[in-house]
């Protein structure tokens, strides 16, 4: 799915503007990305729904021109898949009942940002899945089409059979018994095509069949045409559907070769000629079916996959000529370690993998385990050069959560590159029942991250330039904060939501704005007029002694409180009005400024600066999307910064992505710029101290 098709096209039935406003926030705040528009009467509602069709509808149950009822039926009329969700303040059983009555899907409670965020993302999930049963439908109806054409073009006898019955075959299949049409044939038993010497055995695979049971992939027995007289033939079973109903298809063969040498004939064709394993075409094979017993219940299969450590170093030592005699002692060595009931085979050039049956996931951990050591602890004679190989494992259990055979290759795969990248000789087994275990553990890993970071010093402020277009005086920076790590500086994304769920993100801005207060004071000690731009999160807002804190910090440093601009999204202002307004009037007496991020992205920005007294106004990032070929984006941000420059605020156009789009914005006005096109954020600023 690309990025444009998670964007949500969101209409919602709003009397007011602000309302609108605050669930598109509320939306944004939670992460889902949405493009909004409102409709407060019938006529924009037939505008919008003509237009650009919704995926959702958010419709407020106290509306006073639209009813839900009104609005289900007008998106009902358009014959376009459209979720209509209500939203209501406060609920009961009647507003329940009547809301679904009346043509919702589901039903928000509007004082709730975590479960309207979830009524929105499940909706949207639910249409999306719809609009892919359609396509994988319309996808299934002409693959059908053409089956049954190429079906009836086959050469090889090819039939259907329903519970025993047959209730489809192709011309060569009336050909080889000896029948003119198909309906000389239709509902006829397939035990009426075997030949008495077999008819015993062939209806106990049939009452075997009934119960469930898989048949064998081939089957060797004598067969009897229409007039009685009977051949050799070998039947093939495959798993099919006709007409939406589960059937058998049944290939016939007639017999040209002993049953010997047609045995030995096909396990040449699944094996390997260098390792004596499958071949990967057969071991995909075997992990489709494991795959689809996996959907129904089944939860004792896995997939490993095995690499020999620094296969090149191998072929250097042993010599390109002899890599084949390695890959086969490799190959009987694992050999050793598994079950008859297992399948090994070779992946790729070096990959071999074992499709494992019959065990625990603890099991399963420990055939790795006992996989691995064996190769450890064996030397390897090749040519004249003894050597030990160290392999990496890297597994996947398959289970209902992963019952699908691309997914399981690439979590096994991705466990394998898991152990080579920590050093190789090891085994990773990924657990899809696990995950939720996983990421709490990770959860807990960053908690503790985080908290030692606030203890110990262990952040680290990044600067990024802020360009004037026109000449303003002094440096400008936005302050990025990243945390140390044994590797290096770690970004935001890994430890922000963890400190955000455990209430740390007061005392992390706090220690932002310390140290940002105390880099500034040095700089104007050097003589460097600066100023910075620090982002400040939603809980900070609701700490009354922040702004008092930070102008005795500007008091001990004796810094100017302007050199100070706090920033925050749109969205999380709005959603957050009362305590955000009182901030920004206390920043104000201590001369701080600020400036409100992703502007552009509400309904009607520009009249949330009738509440909140904003400095400085950074355009949202999705109006910057190549801008040198978007002609929509440029005339909606030259708007922006005409309106912005009559209401007397500064604009900033972030994410700068090339030289085209510098030309642009300072045509349409932008006062400054900033992306990594012109610096990527830096530990050391433009004019460091000394």
């Amino acid at each position: 799915m690309s990025k444009q098709d998670n964007v949500i096209k969101l209409l919602l039935i709003e009397d007011s503007v602000e309302e609108a406003e605050q669930l598109i926030s509320m939306l944004r705040n939670g992460g889902i990305a949405v493009r909004p528009a409102r409709a407060g009467n019938a006529a924009e509602l037939e505008a919008q729904l003509a237009g650009t069709t919704p995926d959702l509808i958010l419709v407020n149950l106290n509306a006073k021109t639209l009813t839900l009822a009104d609005v289900a039926t007008a998106a009902n009329r358009t014959g376009k898949d459209i979720a209509v969700i209500a939203v209501a303040g406060g609920v009961n059983e009647e507003v329940i009942a009547s809301a679904f009555r009346d043509g919702a899907r589901a039903l928000a409670l509007r004082n709730r940002a975590d479960h309207v965020q979830s009524i929105v993302r499940r909706e949207f999930e639910s249409l999306n899945m719809r609009r892919s049963v359609r396509r994988l439908e319309t996808a299934l109806r002409e693959t059908e089409r053409r089956c049954d054409a190429l079906l009836d073009s086959s050469r090889d006898p090819i039939a259907y059979v329903h519970e025993g019955m047959h209730v489809r075959a192709n011309k060569a299949y009336l050909d080889m018994f000896g029948f003119e049409e198909f309906d000389e044939l239709q509902g006829m038993s397939l035990l009426d095509m075997i030949a008495p010497d077999d008819a015993e055995d062939f209806k106990a695979l049939l009452k075997k069949l009934s119960k469930g049971e898989k048949p064998p992939q081939k089957l060797n027995l004598k067969a009897q045409r229409a007039d009685g007289t009977t051949f050799d033939a070998t039947m093939e079973f495959a798993e099919a559907s006709y007409e939406g109903e589960p059937c058998q298809q049944i290939i016939f063969r007639q017999q040209t070769v002993s049953v010997e040498l047609a045995r030995e004939l096909d396990v040449l064709r699944s094996k390997d000629l260098v390792t004596d394993l499958f071949n990967r075409q057969y071991c995909l094979t075997e992990l489709e079916r494991a795959v689809g017993e996996a959907a129904k219940g089944r939860n004792d299969r896995a997939l490993l996959l095995l690499e020999p450590d620094n296969f090149k170093q191998l072929l250097d030592t042993v010599g390109l000529g002899n890599a084949d005699l390695l890959l086969g002692d490799m190959a009987n060595l694992m050999r050793r370690h598994i079950h008859e009931a297992d399948v090994a085979g070779r992946f790729g050039e070096h990959t071999f993998g074992v499709l494992v049956s019959r065990r625990s996931p603890e099991e399963i951990r420990q055939l790795g385990e006992t996989l691995r050591k064996a190769f450890e602890e064996r030397i390897f004679e090749v040519g004249k050069q003894s050597l030990t190989v160290n392999v990496s494992i890297g597994g996947a259990l398959i289970g209902e959560k992963n019952a699908n055979v691309q997914a399981v290759l690439t979590q096994a795969t991705n466990a394998l590159r898991g152990a080579q990248t920590e050093g190789g000789n090891r085994v990773h087994v990924f657990d899809p029942a696990a995950k939720d275990r996983a990421d709490e553990e990770k959860n807990r890993h960053w908690l503790t991250l985080v908290k030692d970071a606030l203890a110990n010093d262990g952040f680290v402020l990044f600067y990024q330039p802020i360009i004037s277009l026109h000449g303003a005086e002094g440096e400008f920076y936005e302050i990025l904060l990243r945390m140390q790590g044994p590797k290096g500086e770690i970004t935001p994304n890994f430890f922000l939501p963890v400190a955000e769920q455990h209430g740390l993100m007061p005392a992390i801005d706090r220690w932002v704005i310390g140290h940002a207060i105390k880099a500034l004071a040095e700089r104007e000690k050097a003589g460097h007029k600066t100023t910075f731009f620090v982002k400040l999160t939603p809980q900070s807002l609701d700490d009354q002694t922040l702004v008092p804190w930070i102008a005795q910090q500007l008091k001990n440093a004796r810094l100017r409180g302007d050199a100070l601009v706090f920033e925050m999204p749109e969205s999380k202002v709005v959603t957050s009005l009362k305590p955000a307004r009182a901030f920004v009037t206390g920043l104000k007496q201590v001369h701080c400024g600020f400036a409100l991020e992703q502007f552009g992205s509400g309904l009607n920005s520009f009249q949330l600066l009738k509440h909140v007294d904003a400095d400085y106004l950074k355009i949202d990032r999705n109006f910057m999307a190549e801008l040198p070929k978007n002609k929509e984006n440029q005339e909606k941000i030259k708007e922006l910064c005409d309106q912005a420059h009559h209401a007397g605020k500064l604009t900033v156009a972030e994410f700068v992505e090339d030289a085209a789009s510098m030309s642009i914005l300072f045509t349409c006005g932008v006062n400054f710029v900033q992306g990594n096109f012109l610096q990527e954020p830096e530990k050391v600023m433009a004019y460091e101290t000394a």
